[in-house]
């Protein structure tokens, strides 16, 4: 997806799978200034929980949901997070799910006008609303277009009625097409359309007719990424046939072939852009802070004077949310103070960008001169998996392609 998950540093789909997490004891981080500041919303509910989804979401069942109890939930939670802006304007705000183009065009409206009553927001603002093609029409664009929101996210997955059909979406084609360019009618010159490959009984030819028919409508941007068997999904209880890894290896050499041909760059694992990168995602990826409000939600900002990161994570049931949000009950903290760890998770997510960042913001982010990780950076520039460049932490074609392996050296 273009937003991480409702986990940490979710948006996303995915961040790299390292076994190990925590570096030795070091010392603590010590920050001398703020990274900028995001806020997540999340909207947990679907028409039908997808076999291979692992966000936090849930099927509304009977009775529906309440979407104005659940605003209210969403501004008493976003009320005690405010403490943590510490004076910074948003950056971007990003409504993710579930589907949250299941709300109205009026809760949308009342969301956004109680964030801006509570934060300020900077003058260029990316607001970011996630819309499946199977739970809005044309004039809900326009809705949220009038509510606030300057970007969408468009949940396509695949172009093709069987795959979709296995995919458990609740859309067809043809809806896929309008949803796209109902965006485009209702004015959102920044959109994203999300799309996976290596699907069940996937085969080259099939991949790449998905990805002609999204080139064909001209996304700003695009989220291309493999179908992955997620824990505690229905698929990973119950697998389906997918390609070989050779095949694979195929799909992606091929498709990424298409892409850079029509004039997309890949600046990140999974994403591609031709006018303009998720400004949300990259908040996430130069570790940036972030505020999580609803339910599941993760949050995670820089304490100066603590010298620590702090993570949040929302209770995650609907619920149990509703009923707790804006006490205590309805949040778990954990702060980092160790440095290594906190150089690990800075790289986790940095590395995931092609271009890689300055040395400087390592230092200012990490909390830590970059000799703190001279050995794990000897050894990845000697493997040829880091560009041996002064002042830029970047992967080479190589480490990017080994990603994990990379990450590994630093655990």
């Amino acid at each position: 997806m273009d937003s991480l998950p409702a986990g940490p540093a979710t948006a996303a789909p995915r961040r790299a799978q390292v076994s190990a997490l925590r570096a030795p004891p070091t010392r603590r981080p010590v920050f001398t200034t703020l990274p900028p500041l995001a806020l997540y919303v999340h909207l947990p509910w679907c028409i039908r929980k997808c076999p291979y989804c692992d966000f936090n979401s849930y099927e509304p069942g009977k009775g529906g949901f309440d979407e104005a109890a659940y605003v209210d939930a969403l501004l008493r939670d976003l009320e005690t997070e405010v403490p943590l802006a510490q004076g910074r304007a948003l950056a971007s705000v990003f409504i993710g799910g579930g589907t949250p183009s299941l709300f109205s065009g009026a809760a949308i409206a009342r969301l956004l006008a109680g964030v801006r009553e509570r934060l300020d927001l900077a003058k260029s603002v990316e607001v970011t609303l996630e819309a499946n093609p199977g739970a809005v029409e044309a004039t809900r664009f326009t809705e949220f277009r009038d509510a606030g929101v300057n970007r969408v996210s468009i949940g396509v997955q695949s172009f093709r009625a069987e795959q979709l059909r296995r995919l458990g979406r609740v859309h067809g084609p043809d809806e896929a097409v309008r949803a796209i360019d109902s965006a485009r009618a209702a004015g959102f010159a920044s959109f994203n359309v999300d799309l996976m490959y290596a699907l069940p009984g996937d085969e080259v030819e099939g991949a790449l007719s998905d990805l002609h028919a999204a080139l064909e409508r001209e996304p700003p941007h695009l989220s291309w990424y493999q179908l992955t068997l997620e824990p505690n999904t229905a698929f990973h209880r119950k697998p389906p046939p997918l390609p070989a890894e050779d095949l694979v290896v195929e799909i992606e050499r091929r498709g990424r072939e298409l892409l850079a041909a029509r004039g997309y760059r890949r600046y990140e694992v999974s994403a591609y852009e031709r006018a303009g990168r998720c400004a949300h995602n990259l908040n996430y990826w130069r570790f940036g802070d972030y505020l999580g409000v609803g339910a599941g939600a993760h949050g995670k900002v820089t304490l100066l004077g603590d010298g620590a990161i702090e993570r949040r994570a929302k209770a995650r049931n609907p619920r149990t949310y509703q009923s707790a949000a804006g006490t205590a009950a309805a949040v778990a903290v954990e702060r980092i103070h160790d440095a290594g760890q906190v150089a690990v998770e800075f790289l986790m997510n940095a590395l995931r960008l092609r271009d890689g960042v300055p040395v400087a913001l390592f230092e200012e982010r990490a909390g830590q001169p970059v000799g703190a990780i001279e050995k794990p950076l000897h050894e990845a520039r000697a493997r040829g998996w880091l560009a041996d460049e002064p002042g830029v932490l970047r992967p080479t074609v190589s480490g990017f392609e080994l990603l994990n392996r990379l990450l590994g050296l630093f655990c």
